[in-house]
């Protein structure tokens, strides 16, 4: 496996956070509205974002380069409905989804081949799905959810005709792909789908966000059409009683404070409910280093979702 453009987090990264402002009063927890706002944008934690971003395209590139263009493939009957298939040596091998993030807003298949390379080489399928961005989708993260629920039961009931094992999907996902990905594993997979409540085996939920209360009383709510019955239904940590699903969540110590929490709370919620779950810290990573890692086999991230599909070492 050849090497990516990865480069070490700034050694002395300053966060940046709320502007200077009076201090309103508490609209959520312990924030004002301007704190809050900030909590969930990551420009105000993140300075060396443009840099990340142009890097990142770099190692889609590289990657592409090395493993070939991915099939692309069908799971619904709209345009957007595609996704990208790395495949890995033939055989009956597990399948690894990835969903990608952008606040809901942006992010793609295409931009989501960084990881590809770790999981086809160690002996997985690679999967991404494309799905709305929820400023086309009239602003709702319902329709969202619903592509990526449909994107993974696709490729349950079409493993075989790519080399998939269907008793071996995992999925990952980062930021509000993370949230998605959330929103997945606590799905009534037999009610809805008429497919095993455990059909996903194992997840990555990296710098995501799992209550929407927070993200609802933001600046998000902008250009989301939150309401109380989608707040209740794409609302992971409410749901923890459909979670069949082993859980990693992870996120960066130079996340934003709302992710941070975000992501300690759910972790401690479903280790309370009796549920299988890993906390991963990464330690001097802002929200967009940390899941650039993901394509770098020796990383604690990659180590934890190879390990998750039983192919580290391989």
């Amino acid at each position: 496996m050849g090497p990516l453009a990865l480069g070490a987090p700034a050694l002395a990264q300053q966060r940046i956070g709320p502007p200077p402002h009076r201090r309103g009063p508490k609209v959520f927890l312990d924030y004002d509205q301007v704190e809050l706002d900030a909590a969930y944008d990551q420009t105000a934690y993140a300075p060396n974002r443009q840099q990340i971003a142009q890097r990142a395209a770099a190692n889609n590139e590289l990657v592409r380069a090395r493993l070939g263009p991915p099939l692309r493939l069908s799971y619904g009957p709209t345009e957007i409905e595609r996704l990208d298939l790395y495949q890995t040596a033939a055989g009956r091998e597990p399948i690894q989804v990835f969903i990608h993030g952008g606040a809901w807003r942006g992010g793609s298949a295409k931009g989501s081949a960084f990881a590809a390379e770790v999981f086809v080489t160690a002996g997985g399928h690679y999967m991404a799905p494309d799905f709305l961005r929820v400023q086309d989708a009239g602003g709702s993260l319902m329709v969202m959810a619903d592509q990526v629920r449909r994107a993974i039961a696709w490729s349950y009931r079409n493993a075989a005709s790519f080399g998939g094992d269907p008793e071996r999907i995992y999925i990952s996902g980062h930021s509000s792909g993370a949230h998605l990905a959330g929103v997945a594993v606590t799905t009534d997979w037999r009610r809805d789908f008429s497919l095993p409540a455990d059909v996903i085996k194992g997840a990555v939920l990296v710098s995501g966000m799992y209550d929407l209360r927070g993200p609802r009383l933001s600046s998000r709510s902008a250009y989301v059409k939150f309401d109380d019955s989608t707040e209740e239904a794409l609302s992971p940590q409410r749901h923890l009683d459909r979670l069949a699903t082993p859980l990693i969540v992870a996120y960066g110590s130079f996340e934003t404070p709302e992710f941070q929490r975000q992501s300690r709370d759910f972790a401690a919620a479903v280790k309370d409910a009796g549920k299988p779950v890993e906390l991963i810290r990464g330690e001097g990573y802002n929200h967009f280093e940390f899941i650039e890692t993901l394509g770098n086999p020796y990383s604690p991230l990659a180590l934890a979702a190879l390990g998750q599909m039983k192919l580290a070492g391989r």
